[in-house]
Parts: C-alpha cells; structure tokens; sequence
C-alpha cells in the first residue's frame, strides 16, 4: 500500500519503525524537514495479542519517537486487522494528550470492532438503526469510551471492508467492522464507510487490493 501511494506522487519517503515485544521502537530510515507526506511502515514483533495496554504502549511509543527524532506534529493512521485495535486503543488513552502528534485522519481496513468470527464475536448480530450491533462483544465494550474522547471531533474516519458474497471477509463479519459507526460517527468530524467485494475483498487480500489503495489515497491526500 506505501508502495501505490509512492507510485500515485504522493511521497518519496517511506520509513520502517520496528516495535519490539518490550515497547522499544527503532526507526529505519530519514525523515527531513522538507519532505512531503513521509510513510511510516510499523511493524509490532508482537502482532498477536490484543492486549489494551500493550497496543497503546506500543502506538504511544512510536507518536513519542516521531515527535521526538523527526518533530512530527500530526499524523495520519491507517491498520489492518489487530492494527486497527492498536488504533482505537491508542485514540481512547492518547488522543487528547497535546504532547503527543495530533491524529487528523484514520483509515480502518478490515476491522473486528465487534469481534472475529468463530472466536470473540457473538452470534446472530444484526446492527439497529444507529449503527450499534444487537449483541455487543467485550471488545465492542471496551472500544465505546472512544465516545468520550474530547479530540475526536477532530478526527476524520474512513471504515473500509470486504464481503466475498457471505457478508464477511471470510474472517470478520460485516456487522462487525460497520459497528464502528455507532462507535465513532456521532462525535468525529467525518465518517465514511466503503464495502469492496470480490476475491480481492478478502480479510488478507483487501490491504493487496488497487481499489483500496485509491479510496485510501484519495481520502487521505486527495490523489
């Protein structure tokens, strides 16, 4: 995906920051004063667990290390999967912490906000009018003080996911990745929801799919 946007124009930068299971992070590669919408590729040796404090440790120590090595001051953040978790936890504890970058836009692809299937999500849900899902999972639960972030109103979401004809990505269902309408929509500057379909649309195809890399790339830098 940094790949198709370095191919739209949008940057010639694209550097890797490594997280290491104990939070330490190290950056690859330069950022100059002059250089136009750098890419920071990030990478947790630690992918696996959904731990609320780690995620946020982890998140919180890379924003640190921006600020701090190259005097990033806002930021934009796009996750797959477990990514968009560390997301979301990293906005309910850090957002409104000044210190930190500013988050101005967040991509979320292929997010289990209301669980995976066969493992956290409940069954048979079904999404009421306002977006919120009939039966709410313990991660849905932990993700609603979101709700109470003062910073969110400042904070533009794009939601996208995929169906391949079963109403799931073949991992996460739809209702779970569209429940982060009811989570955020109300509050947030903007929110916006794109459903792809197709083989591409699959859980691990979508972030190797042209057509997310061009909404992704329109909404975060109007290429």
């Amino acid at each position: 995906m940094a790949q198709a946007a370095k191919r739209a124009g949008v940057t010639k930068t694209i550097v890797e920051a490594d997280v290491s299971e104990n939070g330490k992070v190290t950056f690859h590669g330069i950022v100059k004063k002059d250089d136009i919408n750098p890419i920071i590729l990030v990478n947790y040796r630690n992918n696996r667990d959904g731990n609320e404090a780690k995620l946020t440790r982890y998140s919180k120590n890379v924003m640190l290390g921006l600020k701090k090595r190259y005097g990033i001051s806002e930021v934009n953040l796009v996750g797959h999967s477990m990514g968009n978790m560390s997301i979301m936890y990293y906005i309910i504890n850090e957002a409104d912490n000044l210190r930190l970058p500013q988050v101005v836009k967040v991509v979320d692809i292929a997010g289990h906000f209301n669980g995976i299937k066969g493992m956290n999500e409940p069954a048979n849900v079904q999404l009421n009018k306002d977006g919120t899902p009939t039966k709410k999972s313990a991660t849905y639960q932990s993700l609603e003080r979101i709700r109470q972030v003062k910073n969110l109103d400042k904070i533009q979401f794009l939601n996208l996911y995929g169906d391949i004809n079963n109403q799931s990505d073949g991992r996460v269902s739809n209702t779970s990745s569209q429940s982060l309408r009811s989570l955020v929509s109300e509050k947030a500057k903007s929110y916006r929801e794109v459903k792809f379909t197709g083989k591409k649309a699959q859980h691990s195809q979508l972030h190797e799919n042209s057509q997310v890399d061009r909404v992704l790339i329109e909404f975060l830098w109007k290429k």
